[in-house]
């Protein structure tokens, strides 16, 4: 990740790009460029192609607060990836592409939240548990069938979980009696967590991929700077056949 000026943007129908990395659409896949300078400690060049086969593709964007202020989209959350980075992770798995948007800091509408995707032998069922500034709670619970179909379903119980390195509080959703448990660590932050997480959903065990995040320490003024640390600036970068 890298934050860039408005300079390095541009978009077209099928084509997204930021700086050297991009994203396409090639007929029913989507094809991810990455050009890329990793962050610190281990400062290398990440290059190569992520490519994403969906399932089935998914149109509803669903409100995470009432007002509507901040939203999700699961585009494709059942879906066969690619992975051909260099230096030297090669791959294919499973996989899912969805976003988030919001019209106001995430801070001043969050105290915190978890989400987790985890693959089904029917499908994947995503669950995304929100605690907002006034403190009251924002739960969506749902199930993306491979033929298309989504719905609404009732979320097992919150199920609390080890913390994370940095000590945030992790939580998802498992069946009664079941504490789930961190597979691998992907991302550690003073703040945020991402991991590969075994849960038992219906009496079916599943890991999937797992965040949390704690607003409140995000809001810090002196955990912000760590940011820039970690997503470098680069705003002064043009493509090459821009104008002047």
């Amino acid at each position: 990740m890298t934050d860039r000026g408005r300079a390095a943007l541009r978009q077209s129908e099928d084509v997204f790009e930021v700086g050297p990395s991009s994203m396409r659409w090639e007929g029913d896949k989507l094809v991810i460029e990455v050009n890329e300078i990793s962050s610190p400690p281990l400062i290398s060049r990440v290059r190569g192609t992520i490519t994403l086969h969906p399932e089935a593709l998914f149109g509803q964007v669903h409100d995470l607060t009432p007002d509507g202020s901040h939203s999700w989209q699961p585009f494709a959350p059942i879906a066969r990836i690619e992975v051909d980075l260099s230096p030297g992770h090669t791959w294919q798995g499973h996989g899912y592409f969805d976003a988030n948007f919001g019209s106001a800091a995430l801070e001043d509408d969050f105290n915190y939240w978890t989400w987790g995707r985890f693959p089904r032998s029917h499908g994947a069922t995503c669950f995304y548990d929100a605690v907002l500034r006034d403190g009251s709670e924002q739960s969506t619970a749902l199930h993306f069938h491979r033929d298309g179909r989504m719905e609404h379903i009732t979320a097992p119980p919150r199920a609390r979980f080890a913390r994370s390195l940095w000590a945030v509080r992790r939580e998802t959703r498992a069946d009664a009696g079941v504490v789930p448990r961190q597979i691998m660590p992907m991302l550690d932050a003073p703040f945020y967590t991402r991991s590969a997480v075994r849960t038992v959903i219906d009496g079916e065990p599943s890991v999937g991929v797992h965040e949390a995040l704690d607003l409140r320490r995000y809001a810090q003024p002196l955990l912000k700077p760590m940011l820039a640390v970690r997503v470098p600036r680069r705003k002064g970068w043009r493509f090459q056949d821009a104008a002047g």
